[in-house]
């Protein structure tokens, strides 16, 4: 079973990548699902976070308020809290990658955001990059969230460049024309990733 890992700006296109390699029957590891539903399920983590943080916990789950005032202007309390939920999505996908597997799947497809800065880049077969022109971006991401073009491109810009992926992916999808385009480059990479051998 092929290990790939899936990474790239927001607006770049990830997403209909992970759509192309569904149809393809691959496994879809998307980290941040993984995490919130982990913050919801896991007991485990909870009380990891409870006996680091306090009671950060209300009716509707992780007080994300009072856990951000904990930690968000203080890095090495916010080094600690990545720390401790790291261990645990990677626990978790570690588990699914072994379902996948036995259900006979050829692949499973890890997004995740800092994949690249993580210990699972290293069990990755291969490492994709999706990589767009910044217009293209910035468009994509006004569209699909309602914000303004100034909000937007201040995200982009927050991001790793394209230089950074291009630097630490073996292989870089750009999406720069139409959908359909991108979705057949998409499928023809990973159709000849599928095959290849070790």
């Amino acid at each position: 079973m092929k290990v790939f890992g899936i990474t790239g700006g927001t607006g770049a296109g990830k997403t209909t990548t992970l759509d192309v390699l569904a149809e393809m029957n691959v496994e879809i590891l998307d980290c941040d699902v993984i995490y919130h539903e982990l913050i919801q399920s896991s007991v485990t983590l909870k009380e990891a976070l409870i006996h680091r943080f306090g009671n950060v916990l209300n009716e509707h789950g992780l007080d994300w308020k009072r856990l951000g005032t904990e930690v968000f202007h203080n890095p090495e309390a916010l080094a600690e809290l990545n720390d401790i939920t790291l261990q645990f999505v990677e626990d978790e996908v570690h588990r699914r990658m072994a379902l996948a597997e036995k259900e006979g799947r050829p692949g499973v497809a890890i997004d995740a955001i800092g994949l690249l800065e993580s210990d699972v880049k290293n069990e990755c077969d291969a490492l994709v990059a999706i990589t767009a022109p910044e217009e293209i971006r910035v468009q994509r991401i006004m569209q699909r969230e309602g914000i303004t073009e100034e909000y937007a491109r201040s995200r982009v810009n927050a991001q790793k460049t394209d230089t950074y992926f291009r630097e630490n992916c073996q292989y870089i999808l750009e999406n720069n024309s139409t959908e359909e385009a991108f979705r057949e480059k998409t499928h023809a990479l990973f159709s000849k990733l599928l095959k290849m051998e070790g």
